[in-house]
């Protein structure tokens, strides 16, 4: 048989490690300035692109899209080509793919500090990087289908089955869930309202971590695992078994992440009964990865590689356990809103994901500059390190999290909360920060090592170059069918029909689930007395939006007696139905929103946003001094923001859209009047106003600031809802 020689590609595997390497200590260090900014919430003070609000989306998508995207990429790459005897289809494709995913980052590391944010978790990207990611996304698959189609091994390995449904499932998340209409070059709104929105972005959040972060990340263990261990997959079998139900399960849990909220109850239901059936397949993927190791359990002691993945397993099987329990109902109303969930994400970021990653890399590295790995023992430190980084962050946030729901939930004998300042369960779990935070220490300082360890690799070993490799080609089968052959077999030498195939087995769940939500309006009841946001309001809701408070404050009552009784009547779903994003949160480090409008005056709420322990003792938030500058809100765009708005059905006339401006400045001079209410807010007022003379400025009305614009919104919050007293 002749044999045909060609070259693996590995330069291009090279660019992505190197940039998961980069782009791993700067997601990693915004994650331990974040954990600080809990402890120092000043420490930014005045800054607003390094507040907490912008910087928590940053880095989870530094996280999610550039550390784990760029290790993912390289592992896919490496394994693909050997997999399928064959080089890249386009080292075009390749290095378009590279350059062009590295660009998304920067552009979404640039954007997001300075506050373009659609607000919808790990997809906070506006729409032109959202186009763009679609478009990176496709020239990724354009390759990988490509490469598949010119290989010269006939079956595809199961690692392949994983690529490719990760190729496809998230393609179609990431369009559905961007779905949204230009304002402008850097604003959009979601084409979704309130609870439709919130199904489709909990539909792509958890979709995301299922099909970005660990189908993807289960392949490259089907493939790096046996590799390192040298060892054969424990079963065939189950990973056919795991790779199907998996796939077909997962796509329908994502309700579980809003139970008890405004969603229809059969929508939730559906959410929990298949999260828990997801156990299964979940565990038999780890199963299957563990039991590879069987008979080389000796090398685990000594092989850092192996101990990375061993752990990273462990991991992965500890999320997958916690995910469908905390899906349980009784479960979820303890969890849900508190730190147990950060714990439990963390879990399988920085053991599955993390660990997964660095045991490719130290894999990967020596391999392709053909020698040894710099220094095994500091490998070994780092994984020693990364391990009690993991426990020390979240353990102590899993007894935060409980800690918190016990105390919210907590009644006096005479019936009201023991715990009714929130804050008060606030400054219970300070500890457990600092804990937190020694953990994430521990766990960028072994990231550090990693870098070092890699870089001497590097240097002391070969370039590393394309390698070469040889193999026959892939002879056609006349007759079509191999004697005998079962269907599986038969399928993974037929890589369309598997991607077809796959394609339906994602499609099924998402279509019974979101199709009725946004067809049949009895799932939406309307509410007569819900009206559409002022033109303030609205632009107040975009500033909101801006500077990241859903990050820390939900608008959703759950139908809790602890929750009425502290925050007001539960969520309906016709409350939200001119909701273009929701905001329903997902984490509570504040006091929920949903009816707070009129509790406190203007004059409460402005010193509450310069400087939040002047009205709150003990408060963690940061202050938003930028609102309060002397320049003036930018109310060029609210035209097209309503006219935008009123074509996703929010009901604005043509003369509201012709007075917006007007209305704009009727509004915030009556809350200007509010403010001088105070006589300490006219003093400050007056010495602004000098100031700003001395400096020769143009003194910008108070009316005029942004500030007013956010006091407006947050005073509308809950006010359409008539609360008998």
């Amino acid at each position: 048989m002749e044999m045909q020689q060609f070259y693996y590609d590995n330069k291009i595997v090279k660019k992505f490690i190197y940039a998961t390497i980069l782009f791993g200590v700067v997601g990693m260090a915004v994650g331990l300035l974040l954990a600080i900014l809990f402890l120092f919430p000043n420490l930014t003070d005045g800054v607003s692109w390094l507040s907490f609000g912008r910087l928590r989306p940053l880095h989870t998508n530094a996280v999610i899209f550039a550390f784990v995207g760029n290790i993912m990429f390289a592992g896919i790459y490496y394994s693909l080509q050997r997999l399928l005897k064959a080089r890249m289809f386009s080292d075009f494709l390749s290095n378009l793919h590279f350059w062009g995913w590295q660009l998304i980052i920067v552009a979404t590391a640039i954007s997001l500090p300075l506050g373009y944010s659609t607000s919808k978790e790990y997809a906070e990207m506006e729409w032109p990087i959202d186009i763009a990611i679609a478009l990176i996304w496709v020239i990724f698959g354009i390759n990988m289908i490509g490469t598949i189609l010119k290989r010269r091994e006939r079956h595809l390995y199961v690692a392949i089955w994983f690529y490719l449904a990760t190729f496809v499932t998230v393609a179609v998340l990431h369009i559905f869930n961007s779905l949204a209409l230009p304002v402008s070059a850097l604003k959009s709104y979601s084409v979704y309202a309130g609870v439709q929105d919130a199904l489709v972005q909990w539909w792509y959040g958890h979709n995301a971590v299922a099909f970005f972060l660990t189908t993807p990340f289960l392949g490259l263990m089907y493939y790096y695992i046996p590799k390192a261990a040298n060892r054969p997959v424990y079963s065939y079998r189950l990973s056919i078994v795991h790779f199907w139900s998996l796939i077909f399960l997962y796509i329908w849990a994502g309700p579980h992440h809003l139970l008890y909220s405004a969603l229809p109850t059969w929508a939730q239901n559906l959410g929990v009964v298949f999260s828990v059936m997801l156990i299964a397949p979940s565990w038999g993927g780890m199963i299957n990865g563990l039991l590879t190791l069987r008979g080389v359990w000796d090398k685990v002691r000594v092989e850092p590689v192996l101990k990375f993945f061993v752990v990273a397993i462990t991991g992965y099987g500890m999320a997958t356990f916690e995910g469908p329990m905390l899906s349980l109902k009784n479960v979820n109303a303890i969890a849900h809103f508190t730190d147990w969930i950060i714990a439990h994400v963390h879990v399988g970021a920085l053991a599955w994901n993390g660990f997964m990653a660095f045991g490719v890399i130290y894999w990967l590295i020596p391999r392709m500059s053909k020698g040894p790995l710099y220094s095994l023992k500091l490998a070994n430190v780092h994984f020693w390190l990364g391990t009690l980084g993991i426990i020390l962050y979240t353990l102590p946030l899993y007894v935060a999290g409980f800690l918190q729901a016990s105390m919210w939930k907590q009644f006096n004998p005479d019936g009201t909360l023991t715990y009714g300042n929130f804050l008060e369960t606030v400054t219970q779990i300070i500890p457990m920060y600092w804990m937190r935070a020694v953990g994430g220490t521990l766990y960028i300082i072994g990231m550090f090592i990693l870098v070092y360890n890699v870089y001497k690799t590097v240097k002391i070993n070969a370039t590393i170059e394309d390698e070469l490799a040889e193999a026959p080609a892939l002879q056609k089968i006349s007759n079509g069918r191999i004697k005998g052959e079962k269907f599986h077999p038969w399928l993974e030498r037929k890589p369309i029909q598997l991607t077809i195939l796959a394609t339906v087995a994602i499609l099924i769940g998402g279509i019974i689930q979101i199709v009725p939500t946004i067809m049949v309006k009895s799932n939406i009841p309307t509410i007569t007395s819900v009206k559409p946001y002022t033109p303030l309001e609205l632009e107040g809701r975009d500033l909101y939006v801006r500077e990241g408070c859903v990050g820390c404050h939900s608008q959703m009552v759950r139908p809790f007696r602890s929750e009425v009784e502290r925050y007001g009547p539960q969520s309906k779903a016709g409350e939200f139905v001119y909701d273009h994003p929701f905001l329903w949160g997902s984490k509570r480090t504040g006091p929920d929103l949903l009816r707070v409008g009129g509790k406190y005056n203007d004059n409460w709420h402005f010193n509450h946003m310069w400087s939040p322990e002047s009205t709150s003792a003990g408060s963690i938030m940061p202050g938003y001094k930028w609102l309060f500058d002397n320049k003036a809100l930018d109310i060029s765009d609210i035209e097209n923001k309503m006219k935008v708005m009123r074509t996703l059905g929010v009901p604005y006339t043509d003369a509201d859209i012709v007075n917006a401006q007007k209305a704009i400045k009727e509004q915030s001079k009556e809350i200007e009047n509010n403010l001088h209410a105070d006589p300490d807010f006219v003093k400050s007022y007056e010495e602004s106003k000098k100031k700003a003379a001395a400096r020769g400025e143009e003194f910008v009305p108070m009316q005029d600031r942004e500030i007013v614009a956010l006091i407006a919104y947050i005073q509308r919050l809950g006010t359409d809802i008539k609360v008998k007293k």
